[in-house]
């Protein structure tokens, strides 16, 4: 992974501007900010123009963009500098910009996808919710251990319908990081999801869940308070809730820790996730005893959004704007929130009956099993 700018390290203690490491146009200043306790570094105001793209980050099979954008803004810089007309040669670099953007995207590998998904600036749950929602309220606690911060919550309601939500969320800096487990649930996590859909079954909103999880917490202690009963208990009741759940993938979708929260109606993934029971490095490490194999693991995973729509385990894909949903967040914001409402419209048509036995048949069909004639299981038996 690759950006236009390094960090020099300094003293939490200091709250000066200060310079940074040398990029393509020279030297700049960053700002230290104070954030939830944790100080860390914003490029000041001024710096964050439509002119400048160096704080931008570039993954490694995006290296040939990194290239155009520096050129792009050396060209702004000289055309404000020397006030002179470079629409011209902007409009040319915009366009080859495009168009090296769309070969990159449209020829990824399913390994690239998954560097895409954990793209550090790639929209979290609480971002969706503060830009599809209104009045979100969070609630808070499972009411028997405590309260996960791994899974964030609550009622909120969309375009004036109620529904309750909830998401891991993973954190935007590393102190929030640490403070939301990387996004990575307790069971208290999990019972905590479970008793808002329950509340939500009561009064009868609907229930949206957005997954983005590098799997459950795999900590002794989750495992003395029943990581896998909470996980197992969720889609036991999930299965039978008798209102409409839609469940999307926004990013991250490993193992139990997404299907934890991953039951629903309907199930959508966003075009540069990935859905399976184990990360393709984990995969790696256990068939090659090395992490080296990650690309060809991820390839043999068949963990792509495709792949889980030819094989009928999502309902659909939500197409990402180019360049992923890091590129244009609001832009992804809009696509989904109306991917949500057109489910939950096709879906309020149902009664409480007609969506439990629908549910219960779509997962019931999933999978592929043959059939011993009788003849055969009977010469087996013999044999043995």
């Amino acid at each position: 992974m690759t950006c236009f700018i390094h960090l020099q390290p300094v003293s939490k203690k200091s709250k000066k501007n200060i310079p940074f490491a040398k990029d393509s146009q020279g030297f700049a200043n960053f700002v230290i900010h104070k954030n939830a306790g944790c100080y860390f570094f914003r490029p000041p105001p001024e710096s964050k123009s439509k002119h400048n793209n160096w704080f931008m980050v570039f993954l490694d099979f995006e290296k040939p963009l990194e290239s155009l954008f520096e050129q792009l803004d050396k060209i702004k810089q000289v055309g404000e500098e020397g006030d002179l007309d470079v629409t011209p040669m902007i409009e040319e670099l915009e366009a080859k910009i495009n168009a090296k953007r769309k070969e990159i995207y449209d020829n990824l590998t399913p390994w690239q996808k998954v560097q895409l998904s954990r793209h550090p600036e790639r929209p979290y749950t609480l971002f969706y919710i503060e830009q599809i929602c209104n009045n979100f309220v969070e609630l808070h606690g499972d009411r028997c251990f405590g309260d996960d911060k791994a899974i964030v919550s609550g009622l909120a309601d969309i375009d004036g319908q109620t529904i309750v939500i909830m998401g891991q969320q993973k954190g935007t800096n590393t102190k929030m990081r640490q403070f939301r487990n990387f996004g990575m649930a307790n069971p208290e996590g999990y019972r905590k999801a479970l008793r808002l859909m329950k509340m939500a079954e009561r009064f009868g909103f609907p229930v949206v869940t957005l997954i983005d999880t590098p799997g459950a917490f795999p900590g002794i202690e989750a495992e003395e308070r029943g990581q896998a009963e909470a996980i197992a208990r969720n889609l036991f009741e999930m299965a039978k809730l008798e209102v409409p759940i839609v469940c999307v993938i926004i990013g991250e979708g490993a193992s139990g820790g997404a299907i934890g929260i991953g039951l629903g109606d309907r199930v959508f993934m966003l075009e540069n996730t990935w859905y399976s029971v184990i990360s393709p490095e984990s995969c790696s490490s256990i068939l090659w005893r090395s992490w080296d194999f990650k690309e060809q693991a991820a390839e043999a995973l068949k963990l792509t959004a495709d792949d889980m729509l030819s094989f009928g385990l999502i309902d659909g894909i939500i197409k990402e704007p180019l360049g992923g949903a890091h590129s244009a967040p609001e832009e992804m914001a809009v696509i989904l929130k109306t991917y949500i409402k057109e489910a939950l419209a096709d879906l309020g048509k149902l009664t409480p009956d007609e969506l439990v036995e629908a549910r219960i048949n779509k997962y019931s069909s999933m999978g592929v099993y043959d059939t011993i004639p009788a003849a055969i299981e009977a010469e087996e038996s013999t044999e043995a």
